[in-house]
């Protein structure tokens, strides 16, 4: 009797460690092994999705969305959110052309490119660590006013680049792999690096998990936060460049448009929580290849791109949902 009390014992163990593992797996790795199940069930719908020039055509559609998502991502992480980054990269590619077309240097193009950006990060920063406003009505109100710029900067159309070579940043390849996936993975490395390997990385989890024990803690709040909004300027300004040069134009009207809505998907996709403090770069980069995945099979499959929206908001509810579940 008291052998088969302890072999159910040990059972119940075994299974209820058992469980912990998988709960932990998924956890860690449910982006992954959601990518890979993507991954499988796209190559067996068509044939044509495992052909090399349709895998670097899905990095190339995702590397400007996955380089402000990478944005995105350190702002979600500190307990915020970012809508203006559609409407500043917009910004951002009317002052670039100009600044191209007027000193014809491309030198001073990308420089005018990255302190604009920077700059617009640095305001969303502002009102949220100085002004204390909430970074939702903060980042609202500068995408209404980036937008509205650039569009009376270009009297409500697109402005062209008119020096040879721009184009060079975004059309160019190393092999067979374009420089916009070179840059973005390049991007990815950094930021990963930033967030996991550094002090400020380490700041930015913390202000995310609980502010006011941060504050406690010593750490310079409205400091981590200036940074956060200011690096996330600083990656629309990389997408921006990329995107201008990839047509030697930009438009105010288009350019940027719903870019908020693919850069939050892929970050929540990614694992990282909507009230911050926990997620991972690696898992935004899944995130983004996810979005791109899907978005090439329904184009592989003939469904209307107008349903594409659809999908996206509904992989953002279901991704809140298993984060709620945990």
């Amino acid at each position: 009797m008291a052998n088969t009390v302890l072999k159910e014992s040990n059972q119940q163990t075994k299974s209820t460690t058992t469980k912990s593992r998988l709960s932990w797996l998924w956890a860690e790795y449910s982006v992954i092994i959601a990518f890979l199940i993507i991954f499988i069930a796209a190559a067996m719908i068509s044939p044509r999705f495992l052909d090399i020039n349709n895998q670097l055509n899905i990095l190339m559609q995702v590397s400007i969305i996955g380089i402000v998502a990478l944005g995105m991502t350190v702002v979600m992480l500190s307990g915020g959110i970012d809508l203006s980054v559609g409407s500043v990269l917009a910004f951002v590619g009317v002052m670039t052309v100009l600044a191209l077309n007027a000193s014809g240097s491309i030198l001073v193009a990308i420089l005018t490119a990255l302190f604009v950006g920077s700059f617009a990060g640095f305001l969303n920063g502002l009102m949220v660590a100085k002004g204390k406003i909430a970074s939702f009505i903060a980042t609202l109100g500068m995408m209404a006013a980036a937008r509205s710029i650039a569009l009376y900067i270009a009297d409500g159309g697109s402005v062209s680049g008119e020096v040879s070579g721009f184009t060079a940043i975004a059309n160019s390849d190393i092999g067979i792999v374009d420089y916009p996936i070179i840059i973005f993975l390049i991007m990815t490395m950094l930021v990963y690096l930033l967030m996991h390997k550094t002090r400020f990385g380490r700041y930015v989890y913390a202000l995310g998990s609980n502010e006011k024990a941060a504050l406690l803690s010593a750490i310079r709040v409205d400091r981590v936060k200036l940074g956060v909004y200011s690096l996330a300027g600083l990656l629309v300004s990389v997408a921006a460049i990329i995107e201008t040069s990839r047509l030697n134009s930009i438009s105010s009207s288009s350019s940027g448009m719903a870019y908020e809505l693919d850069a939050i998907a892929a970050v929540i996709i990614g694992g990282t929580r909507m009230t911050g403090g926990r997620g991972k770069v690696i898992g935004t980069l899944f995130g983004v290849l996810i979005l791109g995945i899907l978005n090439n099979m329904m184009n592989l499959m003939n469904v209307s791109p107008h349903l594409q929206g659809f999908v996206k908001g509904l992989i953002i509810i279901v991704a809140v949902v298993f984060q709620k579940r945990e």
